[in-house]
């Protein structure tokens, strides 16, 4: 039996790993997380918000969503403020990164999801944080949304929250059993 070496030396160099230069947190091995904000399509379906709360939440992103129709004319004026803040300004950013999705409560295909958050007035601005809607911070006075300097500290409010459940609620008295 004639054993013949190799043409070359490459299975002696380590092998070639795809995306070796991004980085992976320390404790999971998983991609470090981008603290960018990210603007995503509107939601139009109950499958597409839970989607949205799904990603926000596998990324430790507070997902930030406008409850809104088109015939609301102060959800119109609202929209470029919130979303201008996120997207342009890069508020939240520094404190881990924003998620953000208008929802269109006259979507045909929208059923009964507004219902479900307690969407009693638009505009409303509810964060979610692991899936949860934030009930106790909510926003709903348009006044308020109008306000840039409010605006700015609730979304930094839900961004320091980096995707953790908060707010004084979700569970009994108050969520303090369970954090």
């Amino acid at each position: 039996m004639i054993v013949r070496p190799p043409r070359s030396l490459s299975f002696l160099t380590k092998p070639q790993v795809p995306n070796a230069h991004v980085q992976r947190s320390f404790l999971t091995g998983s991609p470090a997380r981008s603290h960018s904000n990210r603007i995503f399509d509107n939601v139009r379906t109950p499958n597409d918000l839970h989607t949205l709360t799904m990603l926000s939440a596998a990324d430790n992103r507070p997902l930030i969503t406008l409850w809104s129709a088109s015939w609301c004319t102060t959800c119109q004026a609202v929209k470029p403020l919130v979303k201008g803040m996120i997207e342009e300004e890069h508020v939240g950013e520094e404190e881990g990164g924003l998620g953000f999705a208008e929802v269109e409560l006259d979507s045909t295909l929208i059923g009964d999801l507004g219902l479900k958050y307690m969407i009693t007035s638009m505009p409303t601005l509810l964060a979610f944080s692991r899936q949860e809607a934030q009930f106790e911070t909510r926003m709903t006075k348009p006044d308020l949304m109008r306000n840039k300097e409010q605006l700015r500290e609730w979304l930094l409010t839900e961004a320091r929250r980096g995707g953790r459940a908060g707010g004084g609620g979700g569970g009994l008295f108050g969520g303090i059993f369970g954090r």
